[in-house]
């Protein structure tokens, strides 16, 4: 992995808002589909597609390539948008979003789009494929690494535990899960619906390695990464704290996004007619934010 020195850190600071406006424009598009969960975890997703992933936009079925399973599917507007900024389909097919014949669904679909290892859609499933890839591909002497992201809310799926009950009897060090911990679900905040903490100590138990990060700080993701990468003896789980709606102030830890595009949500701060623009507004201020920075 190259050294992430302050230059690659503004790149990936202005791919990260460019992703986000990506997102909010294909939402409005759609009428339909997740806010809050794709903005927060825009910049984990370029940290990986930018700088930690080992792969070829333009050969997606590359054998060495790393594999990214995404089990919380309903984000996947963020990886979407994030492979059509690395150059797995051009920027403009982005507009298709949940479109009848449209290559992005709105859960991932394995067979439509090249770069897409596994279908999504049932909660707490992608941990134990990604396991199973984890287990093949050592039994195999393959030397790709293997990532997981999960959401918090879908921890209260008892197969995902059952995942990772596998992942440490077996020792997957090839595996490393990541945690999208943004303490809210569609119906409200992770500890009122279902109690989750303590993550650590749970995982712990489970024979996993912990790391806890901030997920907006691209520094952390990619040091967080490289330790998992020393770890030889357990799996290891990145619990990520992430903003829900991270870039746009007035939806920020708001659950009531978590479902929802522009122009469908509460109107107690912003009409439904002007969220749309107002949302692009925001990051397209904060893109000349980050710029005046690293200047």
């Amino acid at each position: 992995m190259p050294y992430l020195h302050e230059n690659k850190i503004k790149e990936l600071e202005l791919k990260a808002n460019k992703i986000r406006q990506s997102i909010i424009e294909m939402l409005v598009e759609a009428g339909s589909g997740h806010t809050a969960g794709p903005l927060g975890m825009a910049d984990v997703f370029t940290a990986f597609y930018f700088h930690i992933l080992n792969h070829n936009p333009k050969d997606s079925f590359w054998e060495e390539r790393d594999r990214l399973i995404l089990s919380n599917g309903h984000i996947c507007p963020v990886r979407y948008a994030a492979m059509a900024h690395a150059g797995y389909f051009p920027v403009e097919e982005l507009k298709t979003l949940r479109k009848f014949g449209s290559r992005l669904q709105g859960h991932p679909e394995r067979e439509r789009l090249p770069g897409v290892e596994t279908t999504s859609g049932p909660l707490g499933s992608g941990l134990g494929q990604a396991c199973g890839i984890a287990y093949a591909s050592r039994m195999d002497g393959a030397k790709f690494r293997t990532y997981c992201f999960m959401s918090d809310g879908e921890h209260d799926s008892g197969n995902l535990w059952e995942s990772a009950m596998f992942a440490g009897k077996y020792k997957l060090s090839n595996l490393t899960g990541l945690i999208d911990r943004n303490n809210i679900q569609i119906d409200g905040m992770t500890e009122d619906i279902m109690p989750l903490e303590n993550l650590r100590a749970k995982y712990e138990a489970f024979n996993w390695h912990v790391l806890e990060i901030d997920g907006h700080n691209f520094e952390e993701v990619v040091n967080a990464v490289e330790q998992a990468k020393a770890i030889y003896e357990k799996p290891t789980v990145i619990i990520s704290h992430n903003i829900p709606g991270k870039g746009i102030p007035e939806i920020e830890f708001d659950y009531r996004w978590h479902g929802i595009p522009p122009g469908s949500g509460p109107e107690d701060k912003i009409p439904k007619a002007e969220q749309a623009k107002h949302f692009l507004h925001d990051l397209r201020t904060l893109q000349g934010k980050i710029k005046s920075e690293h200047e």
